[in-house]
């Protein structure tokens, strides 16, 4: 009995050992995504440009790394930035979801947008959720909904209108900040929390908006990580995660800001007329001659802020 029992033991060390192995060396085939990085990788092309850097200022309050949610004993956290009138009026909000093609990226990328949009009256939010090489489709998604559910729930605290909640994503998190924008309290991403998971305005920034729409072909690897499987192994999830698909009479204010890269608008002026055929506020602002990660550098980020301000400015 000892033998088998230790027999059963060393199988196991050893799946645990090649699965860790497998995790590595799909984790090591990408390269991280950081403003660092897409900065290093831009000026080769772009002399002008220069990496955008955080805020270091008294007219805000910062709150980071604040833990929303345990999952599969991950602490999912957030970084919240805040105007310092407080006492003067409850703020609308913003959740910044990074990119990083579903499996790379961090919260950090999106810390600058959030403390300038601090700056101007709104409480920034950025939130970090499950990778796709720790956790696939649906485990994002769900997170954010959760985040979400989070900040509804200590609204009175951050001094947060629970009614003005616009989610903004960038790349691949551009594809979740939607596809959360548009499926409010749905069934598939139920994680069983009472409160609403819904917002009122969406902020796509240089993300697809279907994974299936033909103008979707180059998503390749990193989504079928991320997906359980290619689009022909998997069609179901492909379908199921694309935000096209669920475009209603009740989707919220959406705007789009694309770089002039044609792979990064795949399903963008379908969903424009969806929204148009239902009256639904919404603006497209495609910048010249831009790469995709523009909003990561000066001076396009100066462009993306103005864009995403005046927006909510209208909508909120």
């Amino acid at each position: 009995m000892k033998k088998q029992h230790v027999s059963k033991t060393l199988v196991l060390m050893l799946l645990l050992s090649v699965s860790s192995s497998i995790w590595a060396q799909k984790a090591s085939e990408f390269t991280p995504y950081t403003v660092e990085k897409t900065y290093d990788k831009l000026k080769k092309n772009y002399e002008d440009i220069s990496p955008i850097k955080p805020l270091i200022t008294d007219q805000i309050f910062y709150g980071e790394n604040i833990v929303y949610k345990t999952a599969d004993s991950t602490e999912l956290k957030l970084d919240i930035y805040i105007p310092k009138e407080i006492h003067v009026k409850m703020h609308p909000a913003v959740l910044l979801i990074h990119g990083g093609g579903w499996l790379t990226g961090q919260k950090e990328n999106q810390r600058v947008m959030a403390q300038h949009l601090a700056l101007n009256g709104f409480i920034g939010i950025a939130v970090s959720y499950r990778l796709g090489l720790e956790a696939p489709y649906p485990a994002a998604v769900i997170d954010i909904k959760d985040a979400i559910k989070f900040v509804k729930k200590h609204a009175a605290r951050y001094h947060i209108n629970p009614d003005k909640l616009a989610v903004l994503g960038t790349s691949a998190g551009a594809q979740l900040a939607t596809l959360v924008g548009v499926t409010p309290n749905a069934e598939i991403y139920e994680s069983g929390a009472s409160i609403s998971d819904d917002v009122q305005a969406i902020i796509n920034v240089d993300g697809i908006v279907s994974f299936i729409h033909p103008e979707a072909g180059d998503e390749g690897k990193m989504a079928s990580i991320w997906l359980g499987g290619n689009r022909e192994e998997n069609w179901s999830n492909w379908k199921e995660a694309s935000p096209l698909e669920y475009v209603n009479e009740h989707t919220p204010p959406t705007l789009f800001i694309n770089s002039a890269q044609p792979r990064f608008h795949a399903g963008r002026d379908d969903m424009v007329k969806r929204l148009n055929h239902f009256n639904i506020y919404n603006e497209v602002h495609t910048i010249p001659d831009s790469p995709h990660s523009f909003w990561l550098v000066h001076p396009w980020f100066e462009t993306t802020f103005t864009y995403t301000v005046n927006f909510l400015n209208k909508v909120f």
